[in-house]
């Protein structure tokens, strides 16, 4: 195997470890606070010491990924504070509360 391939299954693998608690970290927010947007899950889990920054794109890929899984659906849409923008806002949806 060559260097490039060997140094990129290493940062996947350090990458998916990650991704994995913070999906996890992010449904248990939404059950917790219910319904909320990316950059208020990140400001959360900032602000709870899970984030190194209060950004978005720290909670966003792994929002895409659950709901792909079937774990989150968008439920509403509102302005964001922090940009001005209108964003989605996410729930868990109701069958995947018991699900790990």
């Amino acid at each position: 195997m060559n260097i490039p391939n060997e140094t990129q299954i290493e940062s996947y693998s350090q990458i998916s470890v990650v991704a994995e608690i913070r999906k996890k970290l992010i449904l248990g927010l939404l059950k917790e606070r219910g319904d909320l947007t990316a950059q208020e899950l990140a400001t959360e889990l900032h602000n709870r010491g899970h984030l190194p920054s209060d950004e978005r794109n720290f909670t966003a890929p792994r929002i895409t990924e659950l709901c792909l899984a079937g774990k989150v659906e968008p439920v509403d849409k509102t302005y964001c504070a922090k940009t001005g923008r209108k964003v989605t806002v996410w729930a868990v949806i109701s069958g995947s509360k018991n699900r790990k």
